[in-house]
């Protein structure tokens, strides 16, 4: 198990070296815009070199069956795009339609679905039909692509909050007994450990900087959503509950949404590229990026953390369902009243001065 680590932490870091350089040669690369405020090109790099990694690791380390085969062909299909998509801008409709073929192959090839949703509304486990399975699988799968691509925008950002999922989904593992998969949790952190100390420039500096791309932040949305599928939806048992899922991933979760909401309110499309995410939030109410890295990372551990409470303690589902809307409601009200409660929190500390917000009913947008 060591040498399957050691192997992982190995193959990432010189990876990552060699496809950055093949990144410059054929443009995959991420230039300044008035989107996007980084200095100079960056390759896009660092989800082929996790998918490269773990696709080795996972066919040396760990049994070769018919639903790894059918994982790795999604994931290809889906990294495939990614890298296109990063080349040249594809549009996001044809990135939906791609999206929905990988969720039905596995749902009619591998039989992966969500079926059952437990007990979210009272005594009764809510048991789906398979058009209503299918339809919902296919909303789970396009959903939790889409959390983790919209929520990479700073420096660590996304393999931050990758790691507070996986790592969560890795103890709910081992704690059940299933130590296949959550040693493939565990190879899935240690994978992103080099991009992660690259793209916040350690130990190398800016030169060697890289991003994860489009490829990699699909790839990682769809392997969390396999994993929660794995988890919740199992024959003989479930090593977590379908409620624990949504806190696990929590705050990509309600980004995603509260995002699109905002976005539809204002006559535009849900999948329109801007500045208003919750990153970029933080850094306008005064936050430095690594500050707003910690603190968005600390939200999603308390998050996944109250999950593993609630999945260990074996919490009444309904209430754990109710208390993550509630969080939700308060979330989304946050957001949308940002310039609200930025400036009760300057005047409740004493703290003077404009508050330079660009979302929707502040002051600077008007």
């Amino acid at each position: 198990m060591i040498n399957a680590f050691i192997f992982v932490f190995i193959t990432s870091f010189c990876s990552l070296f060699v496809f950055r350089k093949v990144a410059k040669v054929v443009g995959l690369v991420d230039k300044p815009n008035a989107r996007k405020h980084h200095q100079g090109v960056v390759p896009l790099v660092g989800g082929v070199s996790i998918f490269f990694t773990l696709a080795i690791t996972f066919l040396l380390f760990t049994e070769v069956d018919s639903s790894l085969v059918l994982f790795l062909i999604c994931a290809t299909i889906l990294v495939a795009m990614g890298v296109v998509d990063d080349r040249y801008d594809i549009s996001f409709k044809i990135r939906l339609v791609i999206q929905t073929g990988v969720s039905l192959a596995m749902i009619l090839i591998g039989d992966k679905s969500l079926h059952s949703l437990g007990y979210l509304m009272g005594s009764e486990v809510i048991e789906l039909s398979p058009v209503a399975s299918s339809f919902i699988t296919i909303f789970a799968v396009i959903g939790a692509i889409n959390a983790f691509n919209m929520v990479d925008g700073i420096d660590g950002l996304l393999g931050g909050l990758a790691s507070v999922t996986f790592g969560a989904l890795g103890y709910l593992f081992l704690i059940d007994g299933n130590t296949e998969l959550a040693l493939v949790c565990g190879l899935l952190v240690t994978a992103m450990i080099p991009y992660i100390l690259l793209n916040l420039g350690f130990p190398l500096g800016r030169r060697f900087k890289v991003f994860m791309g489009d490829a990699g932040s699909i790839f990682i949305g769809f392997t969390v959503i396999w994993l929660l599928i794995e988890a919740t939806q199992g024959v003989d048992s479930t090593p977590i509950r379908p409620v624990t899922a949504l806190w696990i991933i929590a705050l990509p979760l309600m980004d995603m949404a509260t995002i699109m909401v905002r976005r539809i309110r204002k006559g535009q499309s849900p999948f329109k590229p801007d500045r208003e995410h919750l990153h970029h939030i933080c850094q306008r109410i005064g936050l430095s990026s690594h500050m707003s890295l910690f603190v968005i990372c600390l939200c999603a551990s308390i998050m996944a953390g109250v999950g593993i409470w609630s999945d260990v303690t074996q919490m009444n589902e309904t209430v754990m369902f109710g208390s993550f809307l509630a969080v939700f409601a308060v979330y989304f009200w946050v957001i949308s009243h940002i310039w609200k409660v930025t400036t009760w929190v300057h005047k409740l500390f004493g703290k003077t001065g404009p508050i330079q917000l660009n979302v929707e009913g502040n002051p600077a947008g008007k």
